[in-house]
C-alpha cells in the first residue's frame, strides 16, 4: 500500500524536475557584453557575501556539536559576557564586506547605467564611430510593439536585431507600468505611460533569445513574451525584406485597435509605420483631435489657456477604461474633446523636434551628477515667462529658509 503511494508522489514531482532541467541559465550565460558585466557583478557580490555566510554556517554546526549536552569536555562559563577580540571580529569582518560591496555596486551601477551609451561592444571590440541601432518599444495589453524608425517597419511580439552593434531602445507604455527584460542582453528597464525610458545593450552571439515582461500587469501577463532574433546584418536585412513583403500599415487607427487588451498574440509585422506614432504614444495623443502633453506643457509655460484649458484637461486623461467599455463617472457637464490649440505648422514642428536625434559623443566613466544642468526647453521653443521663473526661484528660496 505504501509503495504505490510513494510512486505516485514521485510521479507528481517528475514534471517539476523535467521543467527545471529544461530551464536556461540565461542570466549566468548571457550573450551580450552588458549582461556579462552584470553577471560578473552578481557573481562577485555573491562571493563577497559567502565570505561571511559560509563561516557563520560552519560555526553554527560546530557550536551545536561542540556544546551538545553529551559533551562533558566543553568549557562551561556562565559568567562570561564580553571579549574585545570577539567583538572586533564579528563587527570588523561584516563592515569590510559591506564597504567592498558598496564600492563594487556603486562603480558597476554607473558603468552599466541603461541611459548611457556603451563604452565597448566586447572586451576585444570597441564601439565603432556610428549611431546606435534604434528600436522604439511600446508595452501594450498584453503584447509588445517594436517600431524600427530607420527601416520604417514594425512588429508585434517579435524582435530582430543585428549582432555586434550597439542597440538603443526607447520605451514607453500604453496603459500601465511594465518592465522590458531580455536576460541574455541587458538588465530590466521600466516602460511607463506618458514617459520615455532608454536602454542600451548589445548581442555578441547570434541566436534566438527569450524576452519577457518582468512586472505583473494584469490578467494576460503570463503570455506577454517575445522571441528575440539576433543575427548578422545580412540576416537582419532579410528579416526586414520579409516584413515589407508581408504588407500591412501601422497607422494611428490600427494602433488603437492593437491597444485593446488581447492575450497570447501571435507575432506579426507591418511594412509601413506612421513616423509620428511613437511620439504620439508618449504624448498620449494618438486619438484624432486630442491635445498632446508637449503642447499642453508649452501652453502652461505661457500662463495657461483660461477656461478653454480647464475644459481641455479631459484631453490628458487616459482613455484605456473607455476603450475597454468601462464608463467613466462624470460630475457636472459631460466633458467634450477640444482640438489642439496649435496650428498644423506648430504641430509639425513639435513632432519634428521629437524625432530629432542630436549626435551623441562617447561617454566617460565619471559619475552622473545633476548639478548645474541646463534647463530643458519645451518642444515648441516657447520661453517660460519671466514672472513664472521669478515665482519658482522665490519659492525655492523660501523652502531653503
Amino acid at each position: 500500500m505504501h509503495i504505490p503511494f510513494r510512486l505516485a508522489r514521485l510521479a507528481a514531482l517528475a514534471p517539476i524536475v523535467l521543467g527545471l532541467a529544461a530551464c536556461k541559465m540565461e542570466v549566468l550565460s548571457p550573450s551580450g557584453d552588458v549582461a556579462e558585466r552584470q553577471r560578473d557583478l552578481l557573481v562577485q557580490s555573491t562571493w563577497l557575501m559567502l565570505l561571511i555566510i559560509i563561516p557563520v554556517m560552519a560555526l553554527t554546526i560546530w557550536f551545536a556539536w561542540r556544546y551538545r549536552a553529551s559533551n562533558r569536555d566543553a568549557t562551561y562559563a556562565p559568567d562570561w559576557d564580553h571579549s574585545a577580540k570577539f567583538e572586533l571580529v564579528i563587527w570588523a569582518a561584516p563592515l569590510l564586506i559591506i564597504i567592498c560591496l558598496g564600492a563594487l555596486t556603486w562603480v558597476g551601477t554607473h558603468l552599466l547605467d541603461p541611459y548611457r551609451r556603451l563604452d565597448r561592444l566586447s572586451v576585444e571590440q570597441p564601439v565603432p564611430d556610428e549611431d546606435p541601432f534604434r528600436v522604439q518599444v511600446v508595452a501594450l495589453d498584453w503584447k509588445w510593439l517594436f517600431i524600427y524608425p530607420e527601416q520604417g517597419v514594425a512588429s508585434i511580439n517579435e524582435l530582430a536585431v543585428p549582432t555586434d552593434r550597439e542597440i538603443e531602445f526607447t520605451l514607453t507604455s500604453s496603459t500601465v507600468m511594465n518592465a522590458f527584460y531580455i536576460p541574455a542582453m541587458a538588465g530590466m528597464i521600466y516602460a511607463m505611460p506618458g514617459m520615455q525610458t532608454t536602454l542600451h545593450g548589445v548581442f555578441n552571439n547570434p541566436g534566438e533569445y527569450q524576452g519577457l515582461a518582468s512586472h505583473y500587469s494584469g490578467h494576460g501577463f503570463s503570455g506577454m513574451r517575445f522571441k528575440t532574433h539576433a543575427t548578422d546584418q545580412a540576416g537582419f536585412d532579410a528579416w526586414v525584406d520579409e516584413a515589407r513583403a508581408a504588407g500591412g500599415l501601422l497607422d494611428r487607427a490600427k494602433y488603437l485597435e492593437l491597444e485593446a487588451p488581447t492575450e497570447n498574440v501571435k507575432p506579426q509585422t507591418f511594412a509601413d509605420v506612421d513616423p509620428e506614432l511613437f511620439d504620439r504614444v508618449v504624448n498620449m495623443c494618438v486619438e484624432q483631435g486630442k491635445i498632446c502633453m508637449a503642447e499642453m506643457m508649452a501652453l502652461d509655460a505661457q500662463g495657461g489657456t483660461g477656461l478653454a484649458g480647464t475644459i481641455n484637461t479631459a484631453q490628458l486623461t487616459h482613455d484605456k477604461d473607455l476603450r475597454r467599455g468601462i464608463p467613466r463617472p462624470v460630475l457636472g457637464p459631460t466633458p467634450f474633446m477640444v482640438t489642439g490649440f496649435c496650428t498644423p505648422e506648430d504641430s509639425a514642428k513639435m513632432f519634428a523636434d521629437l524625432r530629432k536625434t542630436d549626435p551623441q559623443t562617447r561617454i566617460d566613466q565619471s559619475p552622473m551628477r545633476g548639478v548645474a544642468l541646463p534647463r530643458p526647453e519645451n518642444r515648441l521653443g516657447i520661453d517660460m515667462p519671466r514672472s513664472i521663473q521669478d515665482a519658482r526661484r522665490d519659492n525655492a528660496v523660501e523652502t531653503q529658509l
